[in-house]
């Protein structure tokens, strides 16, 4: 991706198939280190959009969830539309990366702690055709950079802003 580029964050990216399910994307990527993400794209009551960005093996509760990231009442599925507008990207495709074109600052990054454990972290580059790798510094970077603070969610109920990794 030209923007990681850019601001010096080093990737790689593997073509493969279209990959739509965590199920698929582990039987078709091989070896490929680091964590691999499975990726929300919700919002509460009130409109807000959350992008949940999770260790793929992460259930995510979004009966509870709302709670541990300040939403307004239970979380529900955006629509493809809002998923467009914001993301830039399709269903199937949402990925850490879409908050790229989320200009406006209207989508609030969710990161799960668990990918803070990893060097590496595996999303697609806006294309569900294709998986990048990037250092998890490089990630946190890429998020500033955007201005997403990320609001790092431990799943079993804390929380705690954008801290990185802890060792």
């Amino acid at each position: 991706m030209t923007y990681l580029a850019e601001r010096s964050i080093e990737a790689t990216t593997i073509e493969h198939p279209a990959l739509f399910t965590v199920a698929e994307s582990q039987g078709l990527r091989g070896e490929i280190a680091g964590g691999h993400t499975k990726n929300l794209f919700v919002k509460d009551k009130k409109g807000r959009h959350f992008l949940v960005v999770a260790e793929e093996s992460r259930a995510v509760d979004l009966k509870s969830l709302h709670r541990l990231i300040g939403a307004q009442g239970r979380l529900s599925f955006a629509s493809a539309e809002a998923m467009m507008a914001l993301l830039g990207v399709e269903p199937g495709s949402v990925t850490a990366f879409g908050v790229l074109n989320d200009r406006a600052g209207q989508v609030t990054v969710v990161l799960d702690e668990g990918l803070l454990a990893h060097d590496m972290v595996n999303c697609h580059p806006l294309t569900n055709t294709a998986t990048t790798t990037v250092a998890t510094d490089g990630l946190m970077t890429f998020f500033r950079s955007t201005g997403h603070e990320p609001l790092v969610v431990r799943l079993d109920g804390e929380t705690d802003q954008g801290n990185g990794r802890d060792g």
